[in-house]
C-alpha cells in the first residue's frame, strides 16, 4: 500500500535535460516521491534514468549538463536553484551509480565523510556511526581496511553507509545492484525497506533490475527516451508481463 501524504516531499514537472547544450537527454519527466515512500525509476540503458537522478541532487553541471522544469522542489524549495551541500544538508542525500568511494580511507573514515559533508555534529556523527555498523555488520568487521580493497557487495553497503551519516530524508540511489551477487542485492534492498518502514525514510531508487526494485518499491515510474511513459503501483506493474517487456526494452513499439 502506498503511503499518502497532503504534499509530496520530491516534485518533479516538465524537466528536461541537456548535455553540452545540444543533446537532449530528457524531454519531459514527471514524478513526485511522499514521505514514506518508495518509488522505483525504471527504465531500460540510455532511457534517462541516471540524469533525473543527478538533476534532482543538482549535480549535472560537474558533466555539463543543464536542467529546466515547469515545477522542481524538495520539501518546498526550488532544488535546481540549491547547490548540491545545500541540499544534502537539507535532507536530499544521494548514492551514486558506481559506488563511489574513496579506496585510499578506510571504510570508517568514508563514513565519517559522510556527517562532514552533512555537517554534523561529534555527537551524530558517533551515534549515526553505531547505527550504519548495526545496519551493515560487515562493515564493522573492515572499519580499519582501506575501502578501496573490500568487496563490491562491501562498496556499496559502504557508499548507503555514507548516505545515512547525513541523516537523510530522501534517500536516491543510483542502479545499487549494478555488479551484485543475488543475495547481497537482496539483503541491501531489505535493509532499504527497514529504514523506510521503521524510521521512515523516502526512498527514490533508478534499477534496471526491475523485479528486486518492484518487489520493495510502493510505486513506479518508467522513463523512455527521456519521457516519463507509464506510472503504476509497484504491486500491479510487476504483474503486467507486457510492461515489463516494454520498459527493459526486449520489445518494440512495432513489435
Amino acid at each position: 500500500m502506498t503511503p499518502t501524504s497532503p504534499r509530496p516531499l520530491l516534485e518533479v514537472q516538465k524537466l528536461s535535460v541537456v548535455y553540452n547544450g545540444a543533446v537532449v537527454a530528457l524531454t519531459h519527466v514527471d514524478l513526485d516521491v511522499r514521505p514514506r515512500e518508495i518509488v522505483a525509476l525504471l527504465g531500460a540503458n540510455g532511457a534517462g534514468k541516471t540524469t533525473v537522478l543527478r538533476s534532482v541532487s543538482n549535480l549535472l553541471q560537474a558533466v555539463r549538463g543543464q536542467a529546466r522544469a515547469d515545477r522542481a522542489r524538495f520539501d518546498g524549495a526550488d532544488f535546481l536553484h540549491l547547490g548540491p551541500g545545500d541540499l544534502v544538508r537539507r535532507g536530499l542525500v544521494p548514492v551514486l551509480e558506481g559506488r563511489r568511494v574513496f579506496g585510499p580511507l578506510t571504510v570508517e573514515e568514508n563514513l565519517i565523510s559522510g556527517a562532514i559533508g552533512a555537517a554534523k555534529s561529534r555527537a551524530q556523527t558517533a551515534r549515526n556511526l553505531e547505527r550504519v555498523y548495526t545496519l551493515f555488520p560487515k562493515l564493522v568487521e573492515r572499519r580499519r581496511s582501506p575501502a578501496g580493497l573490500t568487496s563490491g557487495g562491501e562498496q556499496q553497503m559502504l557508499a548507503i553507509g555514507r548516505a545515512l551519516m547525513a541523516e537523510p530524508r530522501l534517500l536516491t540511489l543510483d542502479e545499487p545492484s549494478m555488479g551484485l551477487a543475488p543475495l547481497v542485492i537482496q539483503d541491501i534492498f531489505r535493509t532499504l525497506k527497514r529504514l523506510n518502514q521503521d524510521e521512515g525514510l523516502a526512498i527514490l531508487v533508478a534499477e534496471q533490475n526491475s523485479a528486486v526494485a518492484l518487489a520493495y518499491a510502493h510505486r513506479a515510474v518508467v522513463l523512455e527516451n527521456g519521457v516519463s511513459a507509464h506510472e503504476e503501483d509497484a504491486t500491479t506493474l510487476r504483474a503486467r508481463d507486457g510492461m515489463k517487456d516494454f520498459y527493459l526494452g526486449r520489445t518494440s513499439h512495432a513489435a
